[in-house]
């Protein structure tokens, strides 16, 4: 397990568009890329317990998308997906990067879908092989919680402002089957404050909107990806569990599929050990 700031000292910056970009690297230079994506409000850092795991069999990164952890939060930007998933392109081109592999988490997922559908209206293909995990992978199955609905509203601005720990805490409770340590989400807390982070959460959120206005585009890329894709779930999470993989099953596909029971919305957090079982099964039977 690594500190926040042990993983922040280990981590580096690229510029985008003059915003600096935070990203960890690590792994052999002679194994296959993976690259990360984290979910929201969260960063990299969520990958933290599972990073030494994955960095055996790939080189490894992650990075925090502007506006969260500790890249850039500038108060005055229009955050969309679209922009993340070209940060993504930058960093990778900035890494010359050829080809690599995905696993993404919450609101990654939808990165990532943005990214497999620029990818699918190539003529080669880069990205090897998706791994998913809980989110919002179908707007009509997503069922967000009453603080991403108020800061969606009128009231997000005041809504950001007044976020608390408190609250944070009580809804992290609220979605994960089983609890995360209050330390390590005071450490969460942290990340979320840098650069008075809390302040942009009303904006960054507008990706579930996003959402909405691409289903199709972002449905029909997990539908048209020729290569292999995997679901991990925590079943019991609240906002995209047992209902979005139902979903999941009927639209895309019902193979590589791994319900892991007895766990909610962070299952790389709750279930550290399960989690990367069944992503070294997956990327050993795909």
């Amino acid at each position: 397990m690594y500190s926040t700031q042990e993983w922040i000292n280990k981590g580096q910056y690229f510029e985008f568009e003059g915003k600096q970009i935070f990203y960890v690297l690590e792994g052999s230079e002679d194994k296959p890329w993976l690259v990360l994506l984290h979910g929201f409000p969260t960063s990299s850092w969520d990958w933290q317990l599972i990073w030494d795991d994955l960095c055996r069999h790939f080189r490894v990164l992650a990075l925090d998308f502007i506006g969260f952890g500790a890249s850039d939060k500038p108060r005055d930007h229009h955050y969309h997906v679209r922009e993340q998933a070209t940060i993504v392109e930058a960093l990778l081109a900035h890494e010359k990067v050829q080809r690599f592999h995905l696993l993404a988490h919450d609101f990654g997922d939808t990165v990532a879908q943005e990214l497999v559908a620029r990818d699918n209206a190539r003529e080669t293909s880069l990205i090897e092989t998706v791994v998913l995990t809980n989110g919002g992978l179908f707007p009509e199955t997503h069922r967000p919680v009453l603080i991403q609905r108020l800061l969606m509203s009128s009231l997000g601005p005041w809504v950001a402002r007044l976020a608390s720990f408190r609250r944070f805490k009580g809804n992290f409770d609220h979605i994960c089957a089983r609890p995360i340590g209050e330390d390590d989400l005071r450490e969460h807390w942290r990340l979320i404050n840098l650069q008075q982070g809390r302040r942009v959460m009303y904006k960054l959120i507008h990706y579930m909107e996003e959402r909405r206005q691409h289903r199709e585009r972002w449905v029909t890329a997990l539908q048209e990806f020729p290569g292999a894709m995997c679901l991990i779930n925590g079943v019991e999470d609240p906002i995209s569990g047992e209902h979005m993989v139902a979903r999941y099953e009927a639209l895309v596909s019902r193979e590589y599929i791994y319900r892991l029971p007895g766990v909610g919305h962070y299952p790389q957090l709750e279930e550290p050990v399960a989690f990367i079982r069944a992503c070294t099964d997956f990327w050993g039977r795909a």
